[in-house]
């Protein structure tokens, strides 16, 4: 009954397509006629003004999508976290983008690096420091905070470039965070850490992240340019290298566990 069924909505439907196909056929003079009479009836007639005298053919309604379906939004990513986080580089669940140009790359790097939130970020790391007296030399109060804030922010500045344009154009590798956006929790955890270590090159292929891991490396190196000698200069610089890598793997497990936390919690608000 069901095949049936189907059979007789595949037929009106093809007789829906083709409305006048048996009218097509010829069966003889007078059955021409009586279709070169209905084909006159048809046609539209016109009044006096010259306009048409059928009216309008009913515009079909289409229905909105639900803005706030789950389905809908699994794995979609805003351009903020909380409306304040900086997040242009994560692309949505189940989203392939063409490569980057250097232009394009060069601009996510500066908009992670100037936006409004990066330096309130900025002042807590160096608030942190600065706590830790993690550079003994710059001293305590404003000057010192001062010291450690300047520092922090060139450390960041310099790691989002190398890691987002710079080493990015030598090795073609795409330097945004392609969400997971489904699965179990440990799954999701475990392919936003390795994705420090696994990224998408230009040509699609996953490839060994020379970005995130030589980027970060020489940002750190060249911090040895700006912070004081004093200090043992390898042992600060693993310790950069380190500080970069590891807020890099927090932000992409965030990144990764947004959507969900959005839709659970805020409903999509943000």
């Amino acid at each position: 009954m069901v095949i049936a069924l189907a059979g007789t909505l595949v037929a009106a439907a093809v007789q829906a397509q083709e409305p006048t196909s048996a009218l097509e056929q010829p069966q003889g003079g007078a059955q021409r006629d009586d279709v070169t009479v209905l084909a006159q009836a048809q046609q539209p007639s016109a009044t006096t003004d010259g306009k048409s005298s059928v009216p309008n053919a009913p515009t079909p309604s289409v229905t909105p999508a639900q803005a706030n379906n789950p389905n809908d939004q699994f794995g979609k990513q805003p351009k903020r976290i909380l409306g304040i986080i900086p997040n242009y580089r994560a692309v949505s669940a189940n989203t392939q983008l063409p490569p980057l140009n250097f232009k394009g790359e060069l601009w996510l790097a500066t908009q992670d690096t100037f936006d409004y939130s990066n330096f309130i970020f900025v002042g807590a790391l160096a608030g942190i420091a600065m706590a830790g007296k993690g550079q003994p030399t710059f001293g305590q109060g404003a000057e010192g905070y001062g010291k450690y804030y300047w520092h922090a922010f060139v450390d960041g500045g310099i790691e989002n470039y190398m890691t987002e344009a710079v080493i990015p154009l030598a090795t073609k590798e795409d330097p945004r965070y392609y969400t997971m956006g489904q699965g179990g929790f440990f799954k999701r955890t475990g392919y936003a850490v390795t994705r420090l270590f696994i990224t998408k090159a230009n040509s699609g292929k996953r490839t060994f992240n020379l970005s995130e891991v030589v980027g970060a490396g020489a940002a750190a190196g060249i911090g040895n340019a700006y912070y004081p000698t004093q200090n043992n200069q390898w042992v600060k610089t693993y310790q950069r290298w380190g500080t970069q890598v590891g807020l890099d793997a927090v932000f992409n497990v965030l990144k990764e566990f947004w959507p969900d936390v959005n839709q659970a919690i805020f409903h999509g608000k943000y």
